[in-house]
């Protein structure tokens, strides 16, 4: 008997079912728990099974730099952030209301791993989300503009439901860039949810794009429906010596 439900499952392609299948049979063979309960027990983890392989899937495919979490954010370390707007941020109800995030500070402050850990979030839920650095994108969209694709990369990148741009800010884009990156973010406008992380005042933007029509356009569309986070605070990336420092420093006291 057990043969044919294998292959019928097969079939079917319940594969965690047919994993914990004989292991469920001998746990319950004495409880006997009606048939109704075994079956929503089973389905429950055949659910489940396929909901983490398609966000591991989806985390696969969104080019993450890293996998962090926000459990993995010490919150301590930056007080400046808010753990409970986060955590509340982390609902992905910004992403149902097409509301933009903002992570604005120096860099090593933990900008990008707040930015990864939600895309992470979303992904878990089966959001499709890309992650890259606003340099490799000005790369990518001038690569399509020569080739005369442009349309059709716009288009790719502006169907995401979470689109992550790193580091703006950092390098200077010309002109032409500013332009290819202003039409990215318009045709996201109001339709899809957008996370960028600076360490440039908004201020500054003008230097960043080369044109402060350009930027101005930009900003606009990014803050109207946006959530600003600003981080002050040492680099998490001297923590550890900082940490190390302290240690030495009390120990040559004693």
């Amino acid at each position: 008997m057990i043969e044919e439900i294998n292959k019928k499952l097969d079939i079917l392609e319940l594969e965690r079912i047919k994993e914990i299948l004989p292991d469920y049979i001998h746990k319950t063979s004495k409880d006997n728990p009606p048939i109704s309960e075994s079956l929503n027990y089973l389905l429950e983890e055949e659910i489940a099974f396929k909901d983490n392989r398609a966000a591991e899937g989806i985390i696969k495919a969104s080019n993450f730099p890293f996998r962090k979490t926000i459990d993995d954010y010490d919150f301590s370390f930056q007080p400046s952030v808010s753990e409970n707007q986060i955590r509340e941020l982390a609902n992905l109800s910004f992403i149902s209301n097409h509301e933009n995030i903002i992570f604005i500070g120096n860099p090593g402050t933990g900008k990008t791993h707040l930015a990864v850990s939600l895309g992470i979030e979303a992904a878990k839920h089966r959001n499709s989300v890309y992650f890259i650095t606003c340099h490799n994108l000005m790369q990518k969209l001038n690569k399509a503009q020569k080739e005369n694709r442009l349309d059709k990369q716009l288009q790719h990148l502006a169907q995401y439901k979470l689109l992550i741009i790193d580091e703006i800010g950092y390098l200077p884009v010309d002109h032409q860039g500013s332009n290819l990156f202003f039409q990215l973010i318009a045709r996201r406008y109001m339709t899809k949810s957008t996370i960028v992380t600076t360490n440039m005042p908004f201020s500054r933007w003008g230097e960043v794009f080369s044109d402060n029509t350009l930027a101005s356009a930009v900003l606009d569309r990014l803050l109207h429906y946006s959530y600003i986070i600003r981080i002050t605070g040492n680099s998490y990336r001297i923590k550890d010596k900082i940490v190390e420092s302290d240690s030495r420093t009390n120990e040559y006291n004693e």
